[in-house]
C-alpha cells in the first residue's frame, strides 16, 4: 500500500490543532486512529512528516538495473533460471540465487516458456 502524502498528513494535523476530535478527523478524511496517532508522534519527535522508507533488505537487482536484466532475458530466452543468476553474477559481482532471479523476473513480467 502506498503512504499517504504529507499534503495529507499536513491537513489532518492542522485540523486536530484546530480542534477537530480524532473521530472527527477519522470521518471526515477516511484515515486510521493509528494513522494520526503515528502522525502525531512523528510530528512530535522529528518535526518532519514525509513518510518513511519501509522496512526490509533492499533488492538483489535494482530498479536502475531492470533494462540490464530485460537485455540478459532477451540475449538468452531458454536459460534456466540457475544460468541467469550465474550469468548476472558474472556481469555484475552480485550473487544471486535462483529465487532472487525468478522474483526479479517476475517483476519484469517476463515470461520464462521455454522451447520444445
Amino acid at each position: 500500500m502506498k503512504a499517504y502524502s504529507t499534503d495529507l498528513r499536513e491537513r489532518v494535523l492542522a485540523a486536530h490543532a484546530r480542534g477537530l476530535s480524532r473521530r472527527e478527523l477519522i470521518d471526515l478524511f477516511q484515515i486510521s486512529q493509528g494513522s494520526i496517532t503515528r502522525w502525531l508522534r512523528q510530528q512530535r519527535l522529528s518535526g518532519d512528516l514525509t513518510p518513511r522508507v519501509p522496512p526490509g533488505r533492499a533488492r538483489s537487482i535494482p530498479t536502475d538495473q531492470e533494462a540490464a536484466l530485460r537485455r540478459q532475458l532477451e540475449a538468452a530466452p531458454d536459460a534456466t533460471l540457475a544460468s541467469h543468476a550465474a550469468q548476472w553474477a558474472a556481469d555484475y559481482g552480485t550473487p544471486l540465487s535462483s529465487w532472487s532471479m525468478a522474483r526479479a523476473i517476475r517483476r519484469l513480467g517476463w515470461s520464462r516458456k521455454k522451447s520444445r
